[in-house]
C-alpha cells in the first residue's frame, strides 16, 4: 500500500547557508513548512535555530540557497518584506514597551485612525477579538504590559503578530524563562494557532515542550539538519540527535550483537 501524499509545502528553505564572520551558523539547510502544521526546530545552543528563525522572518538574508513560498522563490530581505508575504515572527525579546498598555503595544506603528484622531474604540475592540480567539487570560487590555505575567506578555506579542492575518507564524524560544503554568499557557496558544489555520514554526532548545504540540521536529546540530522526527518521537531520541550521544538502549543493542 502506497503512503498518502503529503501536501505541498507552504514555505521552504533550500540549501540555505549563513555565516557570521568565521562562524558557519547554517550549512546547506533544507526545511519544509506545511499549512496547519506545527514544525518544531530544536537544537543545543549554537545549533543555528535562531538564525533559521531570522532567515524565515527576514532578519537575516542567507549567503546561499533560497526561500520559497508556495513553490516560488521569494526575497526576505527585511521583516517588513516577510510580513508583506504573510510571515510574522515573535522573537525571544518580544519587543514590548512596558509602560504602554496592551492596546498600545498591539497597534504600535499600525494605529487605526478615525479622521485625524486615533480610533481607540476600534483598536480596543480588535484587541479583545484577537485575545479572545487565542483564549488569552489578560485581565484588561488597558493594563500596562509591565503588570502582566511572562505567559501573558507572550500572548500579547503573538496577538500583535497576528495583525494582518499571516499564514506563517515563527516563534523563537517562546517558553524560555517561563514557569510550568505559563509554559502550558503558551503551548495551548500554539495549538490554537494551528487550529486557526496558521503554519507555526516553533524554535526551542527545550525538547520536552516540543513533544506536546509538534507535528514534526527538525533537529539542528552545528548548523546542519541532523534529523527529522514525527511529533511522537521519544525525548531520548531527540536528546541523542541534539547532542550526538548514543542512547543507552542503542548502545546495549550493539554490545549484545558483538
Amino acid at each position: 500500500m502506497s503512503e498518502p501524499l503529503l501536501p505541498a509545502p507552504l514555505l521552504s528553505v533550500r540549501g540555505v547557508s549563513k555565516r557570521f564572520g568565521g562562524v558557519r551558523a547554517l550549512v546547506d539547510v533544507d526545511v519544509d513548512v506545511r499549512e496547519h502544521e506545527v514544525l518544531a526546530v530544536v537544537g543545543d545552543n549554537g545549533a543555528g535555530k535562531s538564525t533559521l528563525a531570522g532567515v524565515l522572518a527576514g532578519a537575516h538574508r542567507p549567503d546561499a540557497g533560497e526561500v520559497l513560498l508556495d513553490g516560488r522563490p521569494v526575497v526576505l530581505d527585511s521583516p517588513a518584506a516577510a510580513r508583506a508575504l504573510g510571515i510574522a515572527a515573535v522573537f525571544q525579546e518580544l519587543a514590548l514597551v512596558d509602560d504602554l498598555d496592551v492596546v498600545e503595544n498591539l497597534f504600535l506603528g499600525h494605529e487605526t485612525l478615525r479622521g485625524p484622531l486615533l480610533d481607540e474604540v476600534a483598536m480596543e475592540r480588535e484587541a479583545w477579538r484577537l485575545l479572545d480567539q487565542l483564549a488569552a487570560s489578560v485581565p484588561s487590555v488597558r493594563d500596562p504590559v509591565r503588570t502582566l505575567s511572562g505567559g501573558q506578555r507572550q500572548v500579547v506579542a503573538v496577538a500583535r503578530a497576528l495583525l494582518g492575518s499571516p499564514r506563517v507564524v515563527v516563534l523563537d524560544e517562546p517558553t524560555a524563562s517561563l514557569g510550568v503554568r505559563q509554559t502550558a499557557e503558551v503551548l495551548n496558544l500554539i495549538l490554537r494557532l494551528r487550529e486557526r489555520g496558521h503554519a507555526v514554526v516553533l524554535v526551542s532548545h527545550q525538547a520536552g515542550d516540543l513533544q506536546a504540540v509538534a507535528d514534526r521536529i527538525v533537529v539542528l546540530r552545528l548548523g546542519r539538519v541532523h534529523d527529522v522526527f514525527d511529533g511522537d518521537a521519544s525525548y531520548e531520541d531527540l536528546l541523542a540527535a541534539m547532542t550526538g550521544a548514543v542512547r543507552p538502549s542503542a548502545r546495549t543493542s550493539r554490545e549484545a550483537r558483538r
